[in-house]
């Protein structure tokens, strides 16, 4: 328990959090544009291996927390759910809870405490969604919009920078809460630009053209037709691709076998990843390798 002590006061590696003074807060209180909705704390805990938090007697404010990676659980009064990648979920203030990263696959966590009037018919929005946690389609827009708040709210408590962080935060939670409604903002061209990203963030998994076309709020034909449109290449042929330059980085880096590689980037058949590798490079994989090595 000692050791865990340690590493939780410690923090993580690459961790960023901001918490607000109690001067910045009472300000706040006397600002109307953004009295009934801000965020007093804000932050970012990448692979927190060992983060718990237990609130006996709760917190005066709203707690969400976001999964990009990884895993965990949220107890919330009697009640105790895992909190997996790309779900999230909203704590309601003056209950008791308790949360914590597993040990075996530390979670990633964007959070924020956020409170007021407006933040009250947020949370009620939540409990309206009767899913806990929330599931979201992953899209790396969401992550780096997080982030951007976040700067600007690291760089100035100055009162006019803090009422664009706190809109932009709402607007932020607002998202999550309503991703449907946001996502028909958002023109085709970009959900293939998302889901490009998306598969170069994750070449080691395996989707059907199904899944990657639903992640978008896309039909099938219609995704595919897109995606083509803008690459050239089918989803399936693109991912592929994706996967070999992951394996050029494997042989090139590493001395893992052409078998621990086909398992790690999801190929079946170190058979057919040969071949497929052969085709888009000129050369097998062990060629490749030897190639580079000589090199």
């Amino acid at each position: 328990m000692k050791s865990a002590q340690k590493k939780i006061k410690d923090g993580f590696v690459g961790q960023k959090m901001i918490v607000l003074p109690p001067n910045i807060r009472r300000n706040i209180l006397k600002n109307d544009l953004i009295s009934r909705f801000h965020v007093v704390a804000s932050g970012y805990f990448p692979h927190a291996a060992y983060h718990d938090r237990e609130r006996k007697s709760g917190c005066s404010e709203y707690i969400l927390l976001y999964c990009t990676a990884g895993t965990g659980t949220v107890s919330i009064g009697d009640k105790t759910v895992e909190l997996g990648p790309n779900h999230f979920v909203i704590l309601p203030k003056d209950l008791a809870h308790h949360y914590k990263s597993s040990l075996v696959d530390p979670w990633t966590i964007y959070w924020l405490h956020f409170i007021g009037e407006y933040a009250d018919h947020l949370f009620q929005k939540y409990a309206e969604l009767q899913q806990e946690p929330v599931f979201l389609a992953y899209d790396a827009n969401r992550i780096e919009n997080f982030e951007r708040i976040f700067s600007m709210m690291e760089n100035s408590f100055e009162e006019r920078n803090l009422e664009i962080v706190n809109i932009k935060y709402l607007e932020f939670i607002s998202s999550l809460l309503y991703p449907r409604e946001v996502d028909l903002l958002t023109p085709p061209g970009d959900k293939i630009s998302r889901s490009i990203q998306f598969m170069k963030k994750n070449p080691r998994a395996l989707y059907s053209v199904q899944e990657l076309a639903s992640q978008q709020n896309l039909s099938v034909t219609h995704y595919s037709r897109l995606f083509r449109a803008k690459t050239g290449s089918s989803p399936n042929q693109y991912f592929m691709e994706i996967k070999v330059q992951s394996a050029c980085q494997y042989l090139y880096f590493t001395d893992k076998s052409i078998k621990e590689i086909c398992r790690e980037l999801g190929f079946g058949d170190p058979f057919y990843f040969s071949r497929f590798f052969k085709k888009l490079m000129g050369v097998s994989p062990v060629h490749y390798r030897n190639q580079n090595k000589m090199n």
